[in-house]
């Protein structure tokens, strides 16, 4: 467990290093909640506060895109976020409103985005997921996203996993989470694919205990005697 503390303590430092504050954020955060995960007996209530972490983000970054921040806060939050992804955040609301069930289509943000001349975003997209997917699919779309990702907390919470193990995977996948939220974290296949990986690992089975080869020739029922008179 020492040595995974530390790994976690050095990917904080590398992403210190290659000037990613945000990785370094979301990694300290993983380090500190897998901590934190290690006395923590009811794995409900921190399952709970990621949902709630991230329910939070998400609702700043909309509001932040419509406008309803105070003017203080929201000033301080667009020199985080920049004034050029703001403009494609307003672009996917209002893509969003033009086609409020079904979006305009997947894929097709850069198509439709007028503010690509001026933000000059190479890749057409709004680098926020949730924006994204409320502009190409709708709020058909959200509420599929918004459904995976609790069901990923609840097999999360039912997972035959030790607690500790559960935390931290949710708190590693909330961090992805709230990067693709302000971010483009998904458009990477690397990300997506340790995201997957890691949601497997935390939610599989443990494997069996595979019986030594006396036990394994010895009939259960003896065996369990066996075991018993020992």
């Amino acid at each position: 467990r020492l040595v995974l503390h530390a790994a976690g303590a050095a990917t904080v430092l590398v992403a210190a290093l290659t000037g990613s504050g945000a990785g370094a954020v979301a990694c300290g955060a993983v380090v500190l909640c897998s901590l934190a995960a290690a006395v923590m007996r009811h794995r409900a209530l921190g399952l709970a506060g990621l949902g709630l972490a991230t329910a939070a983000v998400v609702a700043v970054s909309l509001a932040l895109a419509q406008g309803g921040l105070p003017s203080g806060l929201a000033d301080t939050l667009e020199g985080r976020v920049t004034r050029r992804r703001l403009l494609l955040w307003h672009e996917a609301l209002r893509l969003a409103r033009s086609e409020p069930a079904l979006g305009v289509g997947t894929g097709r943000f850069g198509e439709f985005d007028t503010s690509l001349a001026t933000t000059a975003a190479p890749d057409g997209k709004p680098h926020s997921a949730v924006l994204q997917v409320a502009a190409e699919q709708g709020a058909v779309g959200v509420v599929l996203l918004t459904a995976a990702y609790c069901w990923l907390l609840y097999v999360l919470w039912r997972s035959a996993r030790s607690t500790p193990v559960v935390l931290t995977a949710g708190a590693a996948l909330t961090a992805v989470a709230l990067l693709a939220t302000v971010g483009n974290a998904l458009s990477f296949t690397t990300v997506t694919a340790g995201a997957g990986l890691l949601a497997g690992i935390a939610t599989a089975e443990p494997l069996p205990a595979v019986p030594r080869d006396d036990d394994a020739a010895v009939p259960e029922d003896l065996r369990d005697g066996r075991e018993r008179s020992g």
